[in-house]
């Protein structure tokens, strides 16, 4: 595999291009795809404002990352998975240590079969020592019995891997992983304690994604050199523990180490909460990687199934310059749609220019003023760090404006500041005036209703998707006298 991934039409790859043309106009809320044949890019889009070069988060799809720098570790002699988990966190053990406890090895946190009754991560961050947190838990069931998905256990393989190599996960992976695969400008979110999530926090590009899985489909070969021992490939993305009986759901079909198992046979990934995915199809020699912001995370997945992996063929198919043609078109037209023009509000030149201040709140807005004759809007942040400020924020008329604002941003747990934007504005009533944030490298798009009555200001912000509520309580700022 070159740092270059060749790009070929589908049909020499044995794709119909119609039958691509079909799968991408049934996807909703995606942000970007690229589809892999033998190696090669079949097809490959980003919905507009999203670009190719913009990484995105990838939530628990960082967990096959962690997975990896486990595996290359074990190769490298400097662990087991076999090896009990409180023989590297001595000084975090609890002073009773129950047999269940003691059982807990490597393999148990790869394959999500720690032994406890539900997810730990909550309570594994909620106080400063994430580590004796974790382990002063009750392990109900014996390990290895009974799969929870334990994003907290993830956490914990991040750490072993920077104890025993002296580097964090990033560190770890750039010479052994990103760099042969061309992947620059990784960045992994950090605990203070300086250890990288592990379990989420990795921000990468579609392509990067599509690397990655195209290493994992030959058996991690890349670059002319074994990057990723085979075996390692090959256990960790065999069932190792189920995790259900339903068989049309795949969060169903067994779990390996840190990498799910699929409906179809053969087949597997890893994926990231609201549509970050990385599809491996060894039968069929394809790679899917996707981002998205998506709500039901099964339907992406079914239409794979159902479209394109009947589509791929053992051989070339014969050309067919004009639905190549009629795919590319559709490709680039891939837009997520900016709020349509409308009439400026007669009201417009009464609320632009003021300034309206907002009592203490949970987003830290203090003021806000607009000015819809310049398309912008200055808002001032209070609380710590690289938010707090004075910020102006520039949106389009029918279009997109691209830029960087914190603004609504502390509900997306990412503590990069600025962030990358584009933003698109219009009245939907003389009184009523919606923004629209497209927040480029996460999953998340905010509503922002801004609805004017004599001296105050109601602002009710919708994400498009959350861990949490979608709809915040409404900001009410009053006129600044």
């Amino acid at each position: 595999m070159s740092n270059s991934l060749a790009r070929l039409t589908p049909e020499s790859q044995g794709i119909a291009s119609a039958a691509i043309a079909d799968f991408v106009a049934r996807l909703q809320d995606l942000h970007s795809f690229m589809l892999l044949r033998h190696g090669c890019v079949v097809a490959e889009g980003w919905w507009h404002p999203y670009r190719p070069e913009t990484p995105h988060m990838l939530f628990s799809l960082s967990k096959s990352f962690t997975s990896t720098a486990v595996g290359l570790a074990v190769s490298e002699g400097r662990m087991s998975i076999d090896e009990p988990l409180l023989k590297f966190f001595p000084a975090a053990a609890p002073r009773k240590i129950s047999p269940n406890l003691a059982a807990m090895t490597v393999r148990h946190l790869l394959s999500m079969s720690t032994g406890h009754d539900q997810d730990t991560t909550w309570q594994t961050f909620r106080r400063p020592d994430p580590f004796k947190n974790f382990l002063s838990l009750p392990v109900e069931h014996a390990p290895g019995t009974h799969f929870v998905y334990n994003t907290a256990a993830t956490y914990m393989l991040a750490a072993i891997v920077q104890q025993v190599t002296g580097q964090t996960l990033l560190d770890y992976l750039t010479p052994r992983l990103f760099a042969p695969l061309g992947i620059q400008g990784a960045t992994w979110d950090t605990h203070p304690n300086g250890v990288n999530f592990g379990g989420w926090g990795l921000h990468l590009t579609t392509e990067d994604i599509a690397r990655f899985g195209q290493l994992y489909l030959q058996q991690g070969q890349g670059q002319g050199q074994q990057l990723i021992p085979s075996a390692w490939v090959a256990q960790a993305t065999a069932k190792q523990v189920e995790n259900g009986n339903d068989p049309h759901s795949d969060w169903a079909q067994g779990y390996g180490f840190q990498f799910w198992r699929c409906q179809p046979p053969g087949v597997y990934r890893g994926d990231g909460a609201f549509g970050q995915y990385c599809v491996v199809m060894p039968e069929q020699d394809a790679v899917l990687a996707m981002t998205g912001g998506v709500t039901d995370m099964q339907i992406p997945l079914q239409l794979v199934w159902e479209h394109l992996l009947p589509a791929m063929q053992p051989a070339a198919l014969p050309a067919n310059p004009a639905a190549h043609t009629s795919l590319s078109q559709a490709l680039r037209s891939l837009a997520i749609v900016p709020l349509p023009a409308s009439s400026a509000s007669p009201l417009a030149s009464q609320y632009s220019g003021r300034t309206y201040n907002f009592p203490a709140n949970s987003e830290t807005l203090h003021s806000i003023r607009f000015d819809f004759a310049a398309g912008n809007i200055r808002y001032r942040l209070l609380g710590g760090g690289p938010r707090r400020g004075t910020h102006t924020l520039a949106y389009g008329h029918s279009n997109w404006v691209e830029g960087s604002s914190p603004l609504l941003a502390g509900s997306t747990a990412d503590p990069r500041f600025p962030r990358k934007v584009a933003a698109s504005g219009a009245w939907l009533t003389p009184d009523t005036f919606r923004l629209v944030l497209c927040q480029l490298e996460t999953p998340f798009i905010v509503t922002l209703d801004c609805t004017f009555a004599a001296d105050q200001v109601t602002l009710l912000p919708r994400f498009n998707v959350s861990f949490g509520p979608t709809e915040l309580p409404p900001l009410v700022g009053s006129l600044q006298h």
